[in-house]
């Protein structure tokens, strides 16, 4: 069996999980932030010391007359859409190279 095959496999095994790390290390900083308040001397949290979270007023409602709120823009979705067509592509390809390389060619009769 060719070896090179099961390295490459490998590889792109540890390529995967690389970029599942990190995306998860993208992700864990914003998930994970907090704003604790600062204990005291006495170990408990005093009104007024630095830290402590201190009531906000509310504020007033706003009036927003818009017609679209939120959404994604339209060269955001083009983009995905280019994405996710280049990468049916890329598989079609090799889909039908693999096909091809073990597909036993027909013999002809001389």
């Amino acid at each position: 069996m060719n070896h090179i095959r099961n390295v490459r496999r490998v590889a792109g095994a540890l390529a995967g999980l690389a970029c599942a790390w990190l995306g998860l290390a993208m992700a864990a900083p914003a998930a994970f932030a907090a704003t604790h308040p600062t204990p005291g001397p006495a170990g408990f949290v005093t009104p007024g010391a630095p830290g402590y979270p201190l009531p906000r007023p509310q504020p007033l409602p706003v009036q927003v007359h818009t017609v679209v709120v939120g959404g994604m823009p339209g060269w955001q979705i083009t983009l995905i859409a280019m994405g996710a067509a280049l990468f049916a592509a890329a598989v079609a390809v090799l889909a039908d190279r693999t096909w091809a390389a073990r597909h036993k060619p027909a013999t002809v009769a001389a």
